[in-house]
């Protein structure tokens, strides 16, 4: 069923929820998502608004009709595309170049749509930025190689562990530990010289870089609930892919 914008004040907020769901799903910051959310708010008439924005729930109320709604995010990835059409659509939006049932339908094909690189793609540039992370921290060519190996590997488990299962805290610990595991495989048997530098440059698609700048960006900004939730589930990524490696050290 085909849902039509048209001047009530219910389905304004549909239009302010709608982006806010897209962004945070995406891997945008909070404050980011409140204030895309505020604009869409003034532009569609809606002056006295306000959001309340967390990883996992966003609320949102107007004054003027007593209007409230919440939804819930399950699902969060990084896909900077997205965060960035939203941006230019309420941009457009609150410029009048566009309507408000013109933002909702533009707002759907962004949900809807894939942005994501391939997998076999994602797992190729895993194992490059893996071994060219081996050579920043001072690893030799030698392990230039390995690196990949291990890289490729490790985030090619991630990636299905993580379908399969859908714990990625799991997947991340798994796949540290395949890592460290094939290592030291690899140069047991001679092909590659440094275990360590090998490990370092191969978990380093793993940690968790962005969630890490939103959880600081967003303590910066005052969203004191965003930023720790945020940084504790940076902590929980780190630990496992350190309980993984860890096991390895531990075993071997």
């Amino acid at each position: 069923m085909e849902i039509t914008i048209d001047d009530e004040s219910f389905e304004r907020v549909e239009v302010c929820l709608l982006a806010g769901k897209v962004m945070l799903e995406s891997g945008a910051e909070t404050y980011r998502v409140e204030d895309t959310m505020s604009r869409i708010a003034d532009a569609l008439g809606l002056p006295h608004s306000h959001s309340y924005v967390t990883p996992t729930v966003i609320m949102f109320a107007t004054e003027s009709k007593d209007i409230a709604k919440l939804i819930r995010i399950t699902n969060r990835t990084i896909d900077l595309e997205k965060v960035a059409t939203v941006n230019s659509i309420s941009r457009n939006l609150t410029g009048g170049i566009i309507t408000a049932e013109e933002a909702f339908q533009q707002l759907k094909k962004v949900e809807a749509a894939k942005h994501t690189y391939p997998i076999w793609m994602q797992i190729a540039a895993s194992a490059i930025s893996s071994g060219c992370f081996t050579i920043m921290f001072k690893g030799g060519w030698i392990d230039f190689i390995p690196a990949m190996i291990c890289g490729g590997l490790g985030f090619t488990s991630f990636v299905y562990l993580q379908r399969l299962l859908g714990i990625k805290l799991f997947a991340e610990l798994t796949a540290s530990f395949f890592i460290g595991l094939f290592a030291f495989i690899l140069t047991f048997v001679g092909f590659g010289k440094e275990a360590n530098k090998i490990i370092i440059g191969s978990v380093m698609p793993l940690v968790p870089g962005l969630l890490i700048t939103n959880a600081v960006r967003d303590l910066m900004a005052g969203h004191l609930v965003s930023g720790m939730s945020k940084g504790a589930e940076a902590f929980l990524t780190a630990f496992a892919i350190g309980t993984g490696i860890a096991l390895v050290f531990t075993i071997l």
